[in-house]
């Protein structure tokens, strides 16, 4: 879904970048609500992890490939205003260091794939959290469902977007129909990956998890040799592991997917790209600003063993997002501190 340079048109790009802004702007004010001194750590780890992820493409369809987005994820995970942010992170770091998403479609990647998906998987997780119990389950069945519609959202969101801008001459009733078609499949991997790792987070820290906020389990009591529901009050789920334990081991993860199994990944192309040379969408695609990046192409250069140069760019990968996503997050967890201390309240 990372879109190149020269798919779409500069006025375009420009009202994308402006539309991207005005939703940076929104998330790192709502951000500083959503982040606490527990969950700051957090929302820099999920933004890793998603650049871990997005490492490993899967295999849709003969010949064409997916990968996580991240949108669902994160909003889930950290909160919709946090994710905007996380994912936004993600997709500067491709852009400007892999290569990966043109810099001058950087406003329409961030509108697709950051703002999209956020907003319509959130939307959807909390519809759906409405009118099922609040339990462990039901939230995981949530991100599912959540993360299951982001995908081909974005999707339309793009083909609505090169209807206003596509600099080809192509239908875009084909375009629709092939953009939508192939991700509705990889929408299913990407509901997968979520569900999988909200439930994960979840079993051992449900006290994190944003979406999962209000999660309580009911007491209960052995009257007569049986266990029965104790009519109140309720009781906090309990946290199974440190947050500093939660931490490391999601970062370990993040580096052993980015590092070794991203190596295992799909070569095939994935979806928008595999759409746009079938549909001709590519022919104005130009060279990248940052090809002559030493990590472009998610390889480090002047070095020929391609599973060593693909592991160190994807450890390089992951350690610089952490870094920058931890510093961003720890910067508005600060100021959240500073809005809320006695000098500013007058007390």
């Amino acid at each position: 879904m990372h879109v190149p340079d020269g798919f779409i048109d500069a006025p375009t790009s420009a009202v994308t970048g402006v539309v991207a802004a005005g939703a940076l702007a929104v998330s790192l004010r709502g951000a500083r609500r959503e982040l606490d001194e527990r969950t700051a750590p957090l929302a820099g780890l999920v933004a890793a992890f998603i650049f871990a992820v997005q490492m490993l493409n899967f295999p849709v369809a003969a010949g064409t490939s997916g990968h996580l987005l991240g949108g669902a994820l994160a909003a889930i995970l950290v909160g919709p205003c946090t994710a905007v942010l996380c994912v936004s992170v993600v997709l500067l770091m491709q852009g400007v260091l892999f290569a990966d998403g043109g810099l001058t479609a950087l406003g329409v990647n961030i509108t697709d794939m950051a703002i999209v998906t956020t907003v319509v998987s959130y939307a959807v997780f909390r519809g759906l959290l409405a009118v099922l119990p609040r339990k462990r389950r039901a939230v995981t069945v949530a991100s599912f469902v959540a993360a299951l519609v982001s995908v081909p959202a974005a999707a339309v969101a793009f083909t609505l977007i090169y209807a206003v801008g596509g600099t080809t001459d192509v239908s875009i009733g084909k375009v629709a129909t092939a953009m939508i078609g192939v991700h509705v499949l990889i929408g299913i991997g990407e509901a997968v990956i979520t569900a999988l790792t909200v439930g994960a987070v979840i079993a051992v820290r449900p006290d994190l998890v944003h979406g999962a906020r209000g999660l309580r389990q009911r007491l209960r009591l052995r009257v007569n040799g049986e266990l029965v529901d104790a009519p109140a009050p309720t009781a906090p789920v309990a946290a199974r592991t440190s947050r500093r334990t939660l931490w490391i081991t999601g970062l370990v993860t993040s580096l052993v997917l980015a590092g070794f199994v991203s190596f295992y990944a799909s070569a095939s192309p994935d979806g928008l790209e595999k759409v746009a040379h079938d549909k001709g969408i590519d022919k104005k695609a130009g060279k990248h600003v940052s090809a002559d990046s030493p990590l472009a192409g998610y390889g480090v250069r002047d070095i020929a063993d391609a599973r060593l140069s693909g592991g160190l760019a994807g450890v390089i990968g992951v350690g610089v997002t952490v870094v920058a996503g931890s510093a961003v997050f720890w910067a508005l967890r600060r100021r959240r501190a500073d809005d809320v201390s006695p000098a500013s309240t007058g007390v």
